[in-house]
């Protein structure tokens, strides 16, 4: 039987999604002076802006006090500018299951990445954390592409181009994602399109770990709860509109 709570948690979800649909992805594509802010609906549905556009408060480097210098708030994005001075950034708070909405905009080439769960437990931010991996699908190195949970789920292949699906734009433009990290399921989104569904923990995620790199990480995915991190150790990459709604923890 389906519970009235799980219900109206999947109802909220696909409203979510909905409301960005019909704006046109507005986050990614609105004039500046919106950026980087919460409307009063938003506030009302327990939306939480984590980047203020001006400073980085809220963020810290993995594992030492500061922001690098190649990171940079700059033109009310927070960016990476210089990767080889800027390594993985932290929130400063920890977030369970939530649904993460964010802005991107990628170099040529680049390579970037989102993950989540992640503690100090780890000698990187990977070793806890899953990655939703960000990149240039035309011209980055890494053959893991945008979207995927890196090393562990892709989406299918697009009939129209018999490749994985693909709804990025190019580098250079803004694109939008929506990541759901709930009990009952978790979603990747780009631009309003899903790519996939996976349950954390879920026997098919144990084994796709298993046999991937993270299988020797004792401490991989094994936290409910922990930092949201930007990668910047791959490339330029830039983003704004960081919103996170957190979400009922499982019963």
């Amino acid at each position: 039987m389906i519970s009235h709570k799980k219900v109206i948690f999947s109802l909220a979800l696909a409203l979510s999604s909905a409301l960005f649909a019909q704006d046109g992805g507005q986050t990614a594509t609105g004039s500046d002076a919106n950026i980087n802010t919460l409307t009063e609906a938003e506030k009302t549905a327990g939306w939480q802006l984590i980047f203020n556009g001006k400073d980085f408060s809220g963020w810290h480097n993995f594992r030492r006090e500061g922001v690098r210098a190649g990171w940079q708030v700059k033109d009310g994005t927070l960016a990476c500018i210089d990767p080889h001075n800027a390594g993985d950034i932290v929130t400063s708070n920890k977030f369970g299951w939530f649904e993460l909405q964010i802005d991107y905009n990628i170099s040529e080439g680049g390579n970037s990445g989102i993950m989540y769960h992640v503690t100090d437990d780890g000698g990187a931010a990977w070793a806890t954390g899953p990655e939703f991996q960000l990149e240039d699908n035309v011209k980055a190195a890494d053959k893991i592409r945008c979207g995927w949970l890196y090393a562990l789920y892709q989406p299918p292949v697009d009939p129209k181009t018999d490749k994985p699906l693909d709804a990025t734009k190019p580098a250079g433009q803004w694109n939008h994602i929506r990541l759901v990290i709930s009990p009952e399921k978790c979603v990747h989104e780009i631009n309003g399109v899903t790519y996939f569904e996976y349950v954390l923990g879920s026997e098919d995620f144990k084994s796709r770990v298993a046999k991937s790199k993270f299988g020797k990480m004792p401490l991989f995915a094994k936290f409910d709860s922990g930092f949201l991190a930007l990668q910047g150790d791959h490339g330029q990459v830039s983003f704004r509109n960081i919103k996170v709604r957190p979400l009922p923890a499982a019963k």
